[in-house]
């Protein structure tokens, strides 16, 4: 990390959380160095990264959580993680869709930031297991009221999980009916070896039935989902057409994608880094 006094505090906690995974703890006086920044204002990053539950503190610095593979953080501590690279991600996303096709969003942080991208791509019949995403293209029309090309949302029903997705028989049934042009997909953790996955059982079976269903599949992942395990695996990598991803993740994890995957999108890299 270079120092730079003017990082945004999100980027600050960004690099930060990055450091604190890659080494397995930093010393706050290390931070400051490679930062800039006062004693204070790492402590402060320390004590808003500890309160959303991606590090922890310890005297002198922080570690990381080790989190068991079937925790499941809610969607409000999850929305506040990486938000840079989720705009980067759902904009690089949205550009793959064209007027008038079928779209599934699945739920998650990510897949709600894309659905605000998607507002203004006419003819748009979107299918979702998220009650996030389900209400933007909702609190939409409530606000502008009804209009020409406005999108179909077809909510799928089912049992709604920490993270406000509806999973379970009833949203399994719904989906299995159906036929859509491209899925977009978030995901807990994304691994060579487990694939996609994801610490419900519930959910993985709903994400299986979505990938199923689906001629073309995105992923939609900033870089800290890579290298993630969660309880149950649902699809492969050689599952997946898409991966739309964020300049963050390493150049070892890139050649590690591009052996499994068609093509690698990295939203927000302005280098010759994208792959197909």
């Amino acid at each position: 990390m270079s120092e730079n006094q003017n990082l945004l505090a999100e980027q600050r906690r960004s690099l930060i959380l990055d450091e604190v995974r890659r080494r397995g703890g930093v010393r706050v006086n290390e931070l400051t160095r490679k930062l800039g920044v006062s004693d204070m204002t790492v402590r402060r990053d320390l004590d808003a990264l500890a309160r959303q539950g991606v590090l922890e503190k310890v005297h002198g610095g922080a570690v990381p959580v080790v989190e068991a593979s079937t925790h499941e953080p809610g969607f409000e501590a999850k929305s506040g993680l990486e938000q840079t690279a989720k705009e980067d991600i759902a904009r690089a996303a949205a550009g793959l869709v064209t007027p008038g096709s079928a779209i599934a969003l699945s739920g998650g942080t990510t897949t709600f930031a894309l659905a605000h991208h998607l507002l203004d791509v006419p003819d748009l019949t979107v299918v979702t297991n998220s009650v996030r995403v389900a209400d933007v293209f909702h609190a939409a029309q409530r606000t502008s009221g009804p209009r020409q090309g406005a999108a179909t949302v077809v909510l799928t029903g089912g049992v709604r999980t920490p993270s406000d997705s509806l999973v379970g028989p009833v949203a399994d049934q719904a989906i299995a009916t159906l036929h859509f042009d491209l899925l977009f997909l978030g995901v807990h953790g994304i691994s060579p070896q487990a694939g996609l996955s994801t610490p419900n059982l519930a959910e993985a079976e709903t994400n299986r039935r979505l990938v199923h269903s689906a001629r073309r599949v995105v992923v939609v992942a900033d870089h800290t989902k890579w290298g993630v395990v969660g309880l149950s695996s649902f699809a492969t990598l050689e599952q997946v057409d898409t991966l739309v991803t964020d300049a963050g993740l390493s150049a070892d994890a890139r050649v590690e994608i591009s052996e499994h995957l068609r093509e690698l999108v990295l939203a927000g890299d302005s280098g010759p880094g994208n792959e197909n």
